[in-house]
């Protein structure tokens, strides 16, 4: 549980790597309606990563790095990484404060099926 926390607030703390909403603080921002959070696809069958591997293992892999700082730049170079690379990306988005959205985790999902 404590490792977790500190996930949490080392998350919270980590300089802004996740995509980011650029609309300057006076602008109205958009709302969308509110909808059930989109579920990532089921893994492709012979895929060797989805969204339930462990960050380290994905990375670990030279295809699996290229998607990871293709969907999250600059996320493994964060010293922060240490305390959350042996999580998932499933496990990882509750402590991101919004940062990892599940349209992000489609996308990553989709290149991790691609990888055989």
């Amino acid at each position: 549980m404590m490792k977790y926390l500190l996930l949490g607030a080392a998350l919270m703390l980590a300089p802004p790597v996740f995509a980011q909403d650029t609309a300057a603080p006076t602008e109205a921002k958009p709302t969308a309606p509110a909808t059930a959070p989109a579920t990532a696809p089921a893994p492709a069958a012979g895929a060797k990563f989805n969204l339930d591997t462990p960050l380290q293992d994905i990375v670990a892999d030279e295809k699996g790095k290229a998607v990871i700082e293709k969907h999250f730049p600059g996320m493994i170079a964060l010293p922060e990484y240490e305390m959350f690379k042996a999580i998932s990306l499933t496990q990882l988005q509750p402590y991101s404060n919004g940062k990892i959205t599940d349209e992000m985790l489609a996308a990553t999902a989709a290149d991790l099926a691609e990888i055989k």
